[in-house]
C-alpha cells in the first residue's frame, strides 16, 4: 500500500503536464476553411447530435463528408455524441448545424480540452498505474518510477493535448486489453481490445498478437477439452461486443458497407502526408505510388506486412508468455507502421504504447526507441506550432528515464537481452563482443542527426525547388531508425530464453 500515495503524485505529475501543453495552440487553430483535427472532433460531436444515426457516415446537404467526414468506427461516434450531449448544456452554438463549423472560442477550447483530459483520466491512466503495480520481481521504486516516465511519454501528450485527438482511449482500452489477458482474465482483456478495435480502427495493429497469443493459451489448455471452451467464450465475447457496438448499422446492408468504406479508404492511396514508414520515405526514389496500380500497391503492402510480421507471431502462438505478448505487440505494430497501406504519422503511437510497456525491461532501447518516434512526428508538431512543448516534453521524460533507470549503464548484452542472439553468432564468429558498442555508436549517431535536423529544419528554408526537404529528410531518417527496431526486437523474441519461467502464470 505504502506506493500508492507516490503513484498519486505521479497521476498529478502527468495531469500537470499533460494541461501544460493542453494552454499551447491546437490543429488548424484560425486556419480556414479545413481549420484541424480540433474542428474535426468538434463536427463529429455537431453530425452525431444534429442527425440520426443512419447518416452519420452518408454523404448529405447537412453532411460533408469532404468536411472532416465520420471515418473511425461507432465507438468514436458515441463517445462524440455523449461529448455533444454536455456541450448542449453548455452553450448550444458549439454544435448547432452548418453555423458552428469552425467555432473557436476559449470556453469552447477550455471543454474541449477537458473532454481528453477526464477520457485520460477515466481509461488510459488508470490502465498504466494498474500495469506498474502489478510488475513482479521490482521495487515499488521501480514500479512509481515506470509509472511516471509511461506518463510523461511525450509523443502521446503532444498529439491528444497539443494537435488534438483521443488517442488515449483506444490505446487505454488495449492496456486493459493487454492486462487481462496476461493476468487470466481471457474474457474481460478481449472485451476491453474489442472496444478499442471498435474505438479506433488502427487497433487492428495489434490484433494479430492478441489472437495468437490467446489461441495459444487454448493450445496448450488442449482444444479437445479445456481450451475447446475458452476458446468458444472467446469467440462468443467478440462477436457479441462488435454486434453491440454495430448494432445501429446493421439494419441495412448499404449501412454496414458504408461504414467499412469509410473506415478503410483505400482511394487515399499509399501514404499519407509525411509519415516516416518505407513506402514514404522510399518515395524519394521510387514513385511507386505512380509506377504501380492501386491494387498492386494494396497487394505489395500486404505481403511486406504479412512476411514481416509472421515469425514473431508464430513464436508467440506456440510459446505463449505475457512477456513475449509485449515483445510480439511492439514487432507486429511497428510492421503494419512501415509496410502497411494508408499509414499517418500519428500511428506511430500504436508501437510507442508496447514500447512503453518494456521499458523497465529494456530502458536503454525503449527510452531511444520513444524519442524517435517522437521525433518521427517533428513536420506535424512544427505545423501545429508545437516546437517548444515537444522540446520540453522529450527533455523531461529523457531527463525521467536517465535519472530512474541508469540506461547508459544498461548497455551489455545481457541487459539489452542479446545475449542469446550474441552467444549463436559467436559460434561461427568468435570474436563478436562488439555489438553493445555498436548499439552505443548507433544511438549517438541517432540522437546528432534528430538534433541536427530539427535545428536545421526550425532555422533554415529549404531551397525553393526542394520545399519539402527537411520533412523528407526527417521521415527517411526515422524510417532507418524504426528498421533498426524492427530487426532488434525480432532478434528478441526468436532468441527469446527468459519466457519460460512466465509459462507457468498461463497453465
Amino acid at each position: 500500500m505504502e506506493q500508492w500515495p507516490w503513484m498519486t503524485i505521479v497521476v498529478l505529475i502527468g495531469l500537470t503536464v499533460r494541461w501544460t501543453v493542453s494552454l499551447n495552440s491546437y490543429s488548424g487553430a484560425g486556419k480556414p476553411p479545413m481549420f484541424g483535427d480540433y474542428e474535426a472532433q468538434r463536427h463529429w460531436q455537431e453530425i452525431t447530435f444534429n442527425l440520426p444515426i443512419k447518416q452519420w457516415y452518408f454523404n448529405s446537404s447537412d453532411n460533408n463528408l469532404l468536411y472532416w467526414g465520420l471515418d473511425y468506427p461507432p465507438l468514436t461516434a458515441y463517445h462524440s455524441l455523449l461529448c455533444a450531449y454536455v456541450a448542449k448544456l453548455i452553450n448550444p452554438d458549439w454544435i448547432a448545424l452548418h453555423t458552428s463549423r469552425g467555432y473557436e472560442s476559449q470556453a469552447h477550447k477550455l471543454f474541449m480540452r477537458t473532454t481528453v483530459l477526464i477520457a485520460d483520466l477515466l481509461i488510459y491512466i488508470p490502465a498504466v498505474v494498474l500495469y506498474c503495480c502489478c510488475l513482479k520481481d521490482i521495487s515499488t521504486k521501480k514500479k512509481i518510477a515506470n509509472a511516471l516516465c509511461i506518463l510523461l511519454y511525450p509523443g502521446l501528450i503532444l498529439i491528444d493535448y497539443g494537435h488534438f485527438q483521443y488517442n488515449s482511449v483506444s490505446l487505454g482500452f488495449a492496456l486493459w486489453g493487454v492486462l487481462g489477458v496476461s493476468y487470466d482474465w481471457d474474457l474481460l482483456g478481449s472485451l476491453a481490445f474489442c472496444l478499442a478495435i471498435n474505438y479506433k480502427q488502427m487497433e487492428l495493429y495489434h490484433s494479430l498478437p492478441f489472437f495468437c497469443f490467446l489461441l495459444g493459451k487454448c493450445l496448450k489448455k488442449d482444444l479437445r477439452g479445456k481450451g475447446f471452451g475458452l476458446l468458444l467464450k472467446l469467440a462468443f465475447t467478440v462477436v457479441a461486443s462488435f454486434i453491440l457496438c454495430w448494432l445501429p448499422f446493421f439494419t441495412e446492408r448499404e449501412q454496414t458497407l458504408q461504414v467499412l468504406r469509410r473506415l478503410f479508404p483505400v482511394d487515399r492511396g499509399l501514404f499519407e502526408d509525411k509519415v516516416a514508414n518505407i513506402w514514404c520515405s522510399f518515395s524519394v526514389f521510387l514513385k511507386i505510388k505512380d509506377i504501380l496500380p492501386r491494387h498492386i500497391q494494396i497487394i505489395i503492402s500486404f505481403c511486406f506486412t504479412f512476411l514481416s510480421l509472421l515469425p514473431a507471431c508464430i513464436k508467440l502462438m506456440l510459446h505463449p508468455s505475457p512477456r513475449r505478448l509485449r515483445l510480439t505487440l511492439v514487432s507486429c505494430a511497428l510492421s503494419f507502421f512501415l509496410f502497411s497501406f494508408q499509414v499517418h504519422e500519428k500511428s506511430i503511437l500504436l508501437v510507442s504504447l508496447p514500447v512503453c510497456l518494456v521499458l523497465n525491461e529494456i530502458p536503454f532501447m525503449s527510452t531511444w526507441f520513444l524519442l524517435v518516434s517522437t521525433f518521427s512526428m517533428l513536420p506535424l508538431l512544427l505545423k501545429d506550432e508545437l516546437l517548444m512543448p515537444s522540446f520540453v516534453t522529450m527533455m523531461a521524460f529523457f531527463i525521467a528515464c536517465a535519472t530512474f533507470f541508469p540506461i547508459f549503464e544498461k548497455t551489455s548484452e545481457e541487459e539489452l537481452q542479446l545475449k542469446s542472439f550474441s552467444i549463436s553468432v559467436r559460434k561461427y564468429l568468435p570474436s563478436f563482443t562488439f555489438l553493445p558498442r555498436i548499439i552505443k555508436y548507433l544511438f549517438l549517431t541517432s540522437v546528432i542527426f534528430m538534433v541536427l535536423l530539427t535545428l536545421m529544419t526550425v532555422t533554415l528554408d529549404p531551397p525553393q525547388k526542394l520545399p519539402d526537404l527537411f520533412s523528407v529528410l526527417v521521415c527517411f531518417v526515422s524510417c532507418l531508425n524504426f528498421l533498426f527496431f524492427l530487426a532488434y526486437f525480432n532478434i528478441i523474441i526468436m532468441w527469446d530464453s527468459k519466457s519460460g519461467r512466465n509459462r507457468k502464470k498461463i497453465n
